[in-house]
């Protein structure tokens, strides 16, 4: 319902636009601003969630032909005007707006009638074909609706869980899940999602009770542990195990890749155990960057020894050099 807002409001201003634009320049401006100030790409950002509700409220006005006409009349009356929600002292409501044929509904906040296909690739990745065995996924609960300035209720969004494999969150991947009703519907796992995140796919959720936009589909998604490589950002870890003799005069190993052919690297001699060997671009790849290989050198001791091998390491004692590697550490513990 129009309201001292529209005195105080300039909403072509919060817009950046003209008195005269047209329909298809405000669109257009607002998709823009739209996409910059969305919660969802400014997570945590309260000043950029007021801005959106803000150019939300002006685009839902400015976009009904009926109520910018209103408006445009009731800012023509300047902003000294003052006027209450109802019939009391001082003149009411309908007093103020009985030339304009009544007082209308003002749909602001929300997404202003706003489709998920207008946001172009925005939210595109989360409707794409095909499907995964490696996933799967139930509905909890809804989590609430979003009512913004007096206008339709938002529908409620829905709450979906699914446990991928290490290999499939890596590199990404089309799944399918069941949704309330027992229909199936495609979700598009971008590559490297990590365990705990979520996914919204927009307009899946419940209808609006009173003609407003849709819920989402919340996906929260967990990764199952896999049994070489760790996950560190967008780097992956995997611990290789070397011999004694490797450590100590170098060699050139064997190194697992996810998903792909291992790749080969050089063990410096006398490395010690627990050094880390980088291996550029072999890590998570994602639309963001792509993380490194690290590979922790860890030095095998031989549980069983013959008495060839016993004797040559007795040999080795004898000839090793005479330091104590703990004499540093004894001397940092008595302070």
């Amino acid at each position: 319902m129009a309201s001292q807002d529209w005195f105080d409001k300039d909403f072509y201003a919060m817009l950046g636009v003209s008195k005269d634009v047209s329909a298809a320049d405000l669109k257009k401006t607002y998709r823009k601003l739209a996409r910059k100030y969305h919660p969802d790409s400014n997570q945590g950002d309260s000043k950029a969630e007021a801005k959106f509700k803000e150019i939300s409220e002006a685009y839902s006005v400015l976009n009904d032909p009926t109520q910018r006409e209103e408006y445009d009349q009731i800012r023509a009356m300047g902003s000294g005007a003052r006027f209450s929600a109802g019939g009391t002292n001082g003149g009411g409501f309908d007093d103020v707006f009985s030339g304009f044929g009544g007082a209308r509904g003002s749909r602001g906040g929300g997404a202003a009638g706003f489709s998920q296909e207008d946001f172009g690739d925005f939210f595109t990745m989360f409707d794409q074909g095909g499907s995964s065995r490696f996933g799967s996924g139930s509905f909890g609960q809804t989590s609430g609706g979003f009512r913004g300035y007096g206008g339709p209720t938002r529908g409620a969004d829905v709450t979906a869980r699914t446990t991928l494999d290490f290999i499939t969150a890596a590199k990404g991947e089309t799944i399918s899940l069941q949704s309330e009703d027992g229909k199936p519907f495609k979700v598009k796992i971008p590559a490297g999602v990590s365990d705990g995140q979520k996914i919204r796919l927009r307009g899946r959720g419940r209808p609006s009770p009173d003609g407003g936009e849709s819920g989402d589909v919340v996906v929260q998604v967990s990764v199952r542990q896999h049994p070489v490589f760790t996950r560190e950002g967008l780097n992956l870890r995997v611990v290789v195990p070397v011999t004694f003799t490797e450590a100590a005069l170098g060699a050139t190993i064997e190194v697992p890749t996810l998903g792909g052919d291992p790749v080969k690297l050089r063990v410096a001699p006398g490395t010690p155990s627990a050094r880390v060997l980088r291996v550029k671009g072999r890590g998570i790849q994602t639309t963001k960057g792509t993380g490194d290989l690290l590979a922790e050198v860890q030095v095998a001791v031989p549980a069983h020894l013959d008495d060839a091998a016993r004797a040559a390491l007795e040999k080795f004692q004898e000839l090793e050099p005479h330091e104590n590697p703990r004499a540093d550490l004894m001397s940092k513990a008595r302070g």
